[in-house]
């Protein structure tokens, strides 16, 4: 058996992706991925073969820097940047705008390319990340079976019928306050924007299938088998009442290679360590990270601190006893840590939580901000705003989640056992099978 995986050129889409696919591989079967060449690399480490396929302009290989990206896409990702440093609202409205360039790109010649490759390389199952919107409109229209992998929030697939819009957080943590106004003005632009980016889809659409029926709401558009790589926990039973077929699977923890320099470090004391990482976007924050630092050092732990595309002399004095490397094996990291400290992304969530590492959350953009929230509501996190959050109170929310380290192994079971997701991704898609 072949098994087929479409991803996006960035190696936060691709690690989870790429994790499931060890079911597959380890049972003797054919594991094929269809994504760029920045990501090559991260193909090669699972032993996978590779098909070319590009679903935007940008790439992230682990860690983003705007001056590696394509003339433009550079502009872009520091026009992104720029809007973080002005808060929620400028964020989500910053994304939204750019929506149909983030996820709409060329996809008549894209979701042609699609098919090329599944001819070509005659999957017996397909596994297409859920934002690779070209790859699965040329799926749909070709009426080509496939699991649509929801790889961020469950609310990255909006439910028009609970009253949801992609780009509009639901929810958001009680740090953040948006004014009445600000929601009323965000969520007429992504409304403006959803029927912008409906109507490329229908265009799209109405060329690869001129029969198929038009879509009212693409970003409401799924798959024939949804998989979350989400907790069902965290997801409010009322909600997962109405969504389609789907199958909850925790969190998708990558392999990662042994190295000896992080073992010798974690093996090297018996002091508590705090995990810090803001993934391979939101770690530009470095005014951010700093303010980490300085909290850190005024607590009696140690820190295992990634600083990605930071400078590492931005973040001030760093204690001697510190691990401080641009890129870390977070999933090594994580099931010994004693908290973590995070932007709110959702591999960063869902690996803390495989391992029941209490959290504090500093969320940027996306659906960062629900994602928070959940855990907010669930007591496994403390939320704070990060352009806003001062060093006490950093220190204090760290200081608290310390304090649950005891208790980290009380997670409700399903959270603490996700790391069999790889497993569960497989059993889920044979079921539907028969």
């Amino acid at each position: 058996m072949t098994l087929l995986i479409i991803s996006p050129d960035y190696a936060s889409h691709l690690y989870p992706l790429a994790s499931i696919g060890q079911a597959w591989r380890d049972r003797g079967h054919r594991v094929v991925v269809a994504t760029g060449p920045a990501t090559a690399h991260i193909v090669e480490s699972f032993g996978y073969e590779q098909e070319l396929l590009s679903l935007g302009k940008g790439s992230n290989p682990g860690t983003i820097r705007a001056e590696q990206q394509p003339e433009g896409e550079d502009d872009v990702l520091r026009g992104f940047f720029d809007a973080t440093r002005a808060g929620m609202i400028e964020t989500l409205a910053f994304q939204a705008r750019a929506r149909l360039h983030d996820l709409m790109w060329r996809p008549v010649d894209t979701a042609r390319r699609v098919l090329e490759i599944v001819e070509s390389v005659q999957p017996d199952e397909i596994v297409v990340d859920h934002l690779a919107f070209s790859a699965r409109l040329a799926l749909g229209a070709a009426g080509i079976d496939h699991i649509d992998m929801v790889l961020g929030h469950p609310t990255a697939l909006p439910l028009p019928e609970a009253g949801e819009l992609y780009g509009f957080p639901s929810t958001w943590p009680a740090a953040f306050s948006p004014s009445t106004a600000q929601l009323d003005d965000l969520r007429a632009l992504c409304a403006r924007v959803s029927a912008s980016f409906t109507a490329e889809w229908n265009r799209a659409l109405a060329e690869l299938d001129p029969a198929a029926p038009i879509s009212t709401d693409a970003f409401a558009e799924h798959g024939d088998h949804l998989v979350f790589n989400y907790p069902a926990e965290l997801m409010p039973a009322e909600r997962r009442e109405i969504l389609p077929p789907h199958t909850f699977i925790g969190s998708s923890l990558r392999p990662e290679q042994p190295d000896a320099d992080v073992q010798r470090w974690l093996d090297g004391s018996e002091t508590p360590f705090v995990y810090v990482s803001f993934g391979s976007f939101l770690s530009v924050r470095a005014d951010v990270l700093r303010k980490v630092v300085e909290a850190l050092r005024l607590l009696s732990v140690r820190a295992a601190f990634a600083h990605g595309s930071s400078d590492r002399a931005a973040l001030g004095e760093i204690p001697a006893d510190w691990l401080v490397q641009e890129f870390l094996p977070q999933v090594t990291l994580l099931e010994r840590a004693a908290v973590a400290v995070t932007h709110g992304g959702n591999n960063s969530v869902t690996e803390a939580l495989s391992f029941g590492a209490p959290l504090v959350v500093l969320p940027f953009s996306t659906d960062q901000f629900a994602g928070a929230e959940a855990l907010e509501r669930a007591g496994l996190a403390e939320v704070l705003a990060p352009n806003d959050a001062t060093v006490p109170e950093l220190r204090a929310a760290i200081a608290s989640m310390l304090e649950r380290r005891p208790q980290r192994r009380t997670l409700p079971e399903a959270l603490a056992e996700s790391r069999h997701s790889a497993e569960a991704a497989y059993g889920a898609r044979r079921s539907v099978r028969g």
